[in-house]
């Protein structure tokens, strides 16, 4: 660790990993009712636990996207970051509104609008805690050394904070309602996002490849441009039917088409890194969740979301179980596998544990991988045949879902794999010792 300022990301990874185990327990859960419907269905009724699962991966993710920044600008930019205080400040803020919005949903108090069913005070909470982020990492750059992983990032915060003003308009008109609504959902995982993920394993790849600066900073450009082109008119697919004017069926299928560019240019990004790479990098566990964080990624947004992005593909699988088989393998690989792979690089810094057992870690990448591939494949035949009984037969939901029993048996399985990778990736970071080497040269966890 080269700056002092860099252990804030500590807290951030800390809270971030907490919020990890209660989103996939939540999602355990979930999946269980889908066999079970009655189970807890008085105490925490299933669209509560939906909601804690959702909103927990949500904030998880921004903690470690937070997180990330806090570790990565200091270095990138040469300098200390500008407020530590105004940095613990802001988690602060993140976790009182994360418990104040759990809270609410366990009383019945929510917004009804998914993915941002919070309170109001939660929005603007988040909201300060945002623009608190924006001044402090702004601060930081402007002061230090710019480089293109600073600047990409920068622009994905700032562009997501900006677009979560979106979360505060809820006209009555519905139309606009998922119109404004998307701008946030889409916009920021198809699009703000990608620019953080492209900066991050920009960085990962710096640290962990050797590969001179100006040959990532080439590609991540190209990332960038691809990211922005396909993902603000890419958001055309969910206006699909929605009351929007008819041509954006057009527009929503032509440039979804182009969102599995970037994921596919980040995929072969990263492996070409590892090739030209001359460094031997003893974390070969935060190597692995990269490679895996991208190619995931390419198949859960790219082509899982290619799958039934066309409207007359759309028009017939709009809401099955295809699009959650779609939902969780591009979460997983785009995100979830990002931030992982940025504690595993960064946590052994952090706690001076470098370099330590990867055993563990790297156990936990192949169950939770393994788990979600399974998953995302059961899924997929169970919202095959749900499209076909219930939008080409015409069967009734319910009926549907009585013949679906068998899918969300296996489904439940993956999903008891996947808790116990993540539940084993938080060991290996939090308790596992450092590993004893044989003294010889070996790369700085650091360089």
């Amino acid at each position: 660790m080269k700056y002092q300022s860099q252990k804030v990301a500590y807290a951030y990874f800390l809270v971030a990993m907490g919020l990890f185990a209660i989103q996939v327990m939540g999602g355990l859960l979930a999946g269980w009712v889908y066999i079970s419907p009655n189970t807890l269905s008085v105490l925490v009724p299933f669209n509560v636990i939906r909601m804690i699962h959702t909103n927990a991966l949500i904030v998880w993710l921004l903690l470690g996207f937070f997180g990330a920044a806090y570790y990565l600008v200091p270095e990138e930019s040469e300098r200390e970051i500008f407020s530590v205080k105004l940095a613990y400040l802001q988690l602060i803020i993140l976790v009182v509104g994360t418990l104040g919005a759990v809270g609410s949903y366990l009383i019945g108090i929510h917004g009804g609008r998914e993915f941002l069913e919070q309170p109001l005070w939660v929005k603007l909470g988040i909201l300060v805690a945002a623009v608190i982020f924006l001044v402090n990492i702004s601060l930081t750059v402007l002061a230090g050394k710019k480089t293109a992983i600073t600047n990409i990032l920068l622009m994905g915060l700032w562009l997501l904070s900006l677009l979560w003003i979106f979360a505060f308009i809820n006209p009555d008109n519905l139309s606009l309602d998922k119109m404004y609504w998307w701008f946030v959902v889409h916009l920021w995982v198809e699009a703000t996002w990608e620019l953080v993920m492209a900066a991050i394993l920009g960085f990962l790849m710096l640290k962990l490849t050797g590969v001179d600066r100006e040959v990532i900073e080439k590609w991540l450009y190209v990332i960038v441009a691809t990211a922005l082109f396909s993902g603000i008119l890419g958001t055309g697919h969910h206006f699909f039917w929605i009351g929007t004017p008819s041509y954006w069926q057009w527009v929503g299928s032509i440039f979804s088409t182009f969102e599995v560019v970037p994921f596919f240019a980040m995929m072969s990004f990263a492996f070409i890194m590892v090739w030209k790479g001359r460094r031997n990098h003893p974390n070969k566990a935060a190597l692995l969740w990269s490679l895996g964080a991208s190619t995931v990624a390419f198949f859960g947004a790219g082509v899982w979301g290619f799958l039934h992005t066309l409207h007359g593909v759309n028009y017939y699988t709009h809401g099955t179980q295809i699009t959650a088989a779609h939902g969780h393998l591009s979460f997983y690989g785009a995100y979830v596998a990002l931030n992982l792979a940025m504690f595993t690089y960064a946590m052994p810094v952090l706690r001076n544990r470098a370099p330590y057992n990867q055993v563990l870690n790297m156990v936990s990448f192949w169950l939770m991988t393994g788990g979600m591939a399974f998953m995302t494949f059961t899924l997929t035949f169970a919202g095959t045949i749900q499209t076909h009984m219930q939008r080409i037969v015409g069967d009734y939901y319910m009926d549907v879902q009585d013949q679906l029993g068998l899918f969300y048996i296996m489904r439940f399985g993956s999903g008891v794999a996947v808790v116990l990778g993540a539940l084993l990736f938080i060991y290996s970071m939090l308790v596992v010792r450092r590993e004893v080497v044989k003294p010889g040269p070996i790369a700085q966890p650091g360089e």
